[in-house]
C-alpha cells in the first residue's frame, strides 16, 4: 500500500516542475497522503543520497536536451537515487520539437535504480530558448492530462494484481542512442558547446538572481559577468532575471534557435505509455 507521494524534477525554466508538482500534488491532495518534494535542480541537492521504497510512489520528470535527458545531470539520475522495488511515473519535458529518446533514457536509469516504471508520458513545454516554440505550455490541458497520467499509473501501482517482478515498461526510442546534433539556418550541425551568455552591464544590477539559479554553480556570485564553469544553455539565468540582462550571441547558437523557429512552430502532442 502506498503511504507517501515523491515529486523528483530536474527544472531549470521551471516547466518540469510546474508539470510533476501539479500532478503529483494533486495526486496526494486525492489520496491524501504526504508529498516530498526532491529538487534536483539545487546543485547541493544533486549531492545527497535518496532511498525510496515499496511504499513510495515516485513521479520523476526531467526536461528533454538534444533529444535525451541532460547529460551533466544523468550521473546524479542513477547515483543518488535508489529504488527498492518502488513504483515510479517516468516524464520528460520536450520544446515542441521532439522527445526522441529522453524518455526511453528516463525510463532505463529508473529501472536501473531500482524503481518500477508503470508509465512513461513526454509532455510539451514551451522551448527554453525561444517564446515561438509552444508558448503558454504547459497549458492546463497539458497538466490535466499529466495529472491523469500519474493517478493512473497510481491506480496500477495500487491494484492487487500489479507484479513489480513482472512490470516491464516499454516507450519509444532507445535509451543508448546518440545525441541529436543541434541544426543551424542552413542545415549543418551547429556548434555551440563552449557558448556561454553575456551580460548587458548597463542593465544588470548585481541582484545575484543569475547565480543562485544556475543548476552548476557556474555564474560567479562575486561577479556575474564571469562564467568560470560549464554552461548547459538551460537558460535559466536568462528566462529569470527580472532586468533582461543575461543573453547569448554565440552564431551557432543563434542560428540554431532560428532553425528551430523556422521548423517546429507547429503545435505537438502529448505521448503517454502505459504497462501491457
Amino acid at each position: 500500500m502506498i503511504k507517501r507521494i515523491v515529486a523528483i524534477y530536474f527544472s531549470p525554466t521551471g516547466s518540469t516542475k510546474k508539470i510533476a508538482l501539479a500532478a503529483a500534488g494533486e495526486l496526494a491532495k486525492k489520496q491524501d497522503l504526504p508529498l516530498l518534494e526532491v529538487d534536483f535542480t539545487v546543485p547541493a541537492n544533486r549531492s545527497l543520497n535518496f532511498d525510496f521504497g515499496p511504499e513510495d510512489f515516485v513521479v520523476a520528470a526531467a526536461p528533454t536536451y538534444a533529444g535525451k535527458l541532460p547529460n551533466k545531470i544523468l550521473p546524479d539520475l542513477k547515483d543518488k537515487l535508489r529504488g527498492l522495488k518502488t513504483p515510479a511515473a517516468a516524464l520528460v519535458t520536450f520544446g515542441n520539437r521532439s522527445f526522441d529518446n529522453s524518455l526511453a533514457e528516463l525510463v532505463s536509469v529508473l529501472k536501473e535504480d531500482g524503481f518500477v516504471p508503470l508509465g512513461g508520458a513526454a509532455i510539451v513545454c514551451r522551448h527554453a530558448f525561444t517564446d515561438l516554440l509552444a508558448p503558454g505550455r504547459p497549458a492546463e490541458e497539458d497538466l490535466r492530462q499529466a495529472a491523469a497520467f500519474v493517478r493512473k499509473c497510481f491506480d496500477h501501482a495500487e491494484d492487487d494484481r500489479f507484479d513489480p517482478e513482472s512490470a516491464d515498461l516499454r516507450v519509444d526510442g532507445q535509451a543508448d542512442a546518440p545525441y541529436y546534433v543541434p541544426k543551424g539556418i542552413d542545415g549543418q550541425p551547429a556548434r555551440f558547446l563552449k557558448a556561454k551568455p553575456l551580460t548587458r552591464k548597463e542593465k544588470c544590477t548585481d541582484c545575484g538572481i543569475c547565480a543562485r539559479v544556475c543548476p552548476m554553480a557556474s555564474i560567479n556570485p562575486g561577479d556575474v559577468t564571469d562564467v568560470p564553469g560549464i554552461c548547459i544553455k538551460c537558460q535559466a539565468c536568462i528566462r529569470k532575471c527580472p532586468e533582461g540582462a543575461k543573453y547569448f550571441e554565440d552564431k551557432a547558437f543563434l542560428s540554431h534557435v532560428a532553425m528551430l523557429e523556422q521548423n517546429f512552430r507547429e503545435p505537438k502532442e502529448n505521448a503517454f505509455y502505459y504497462l501491457r
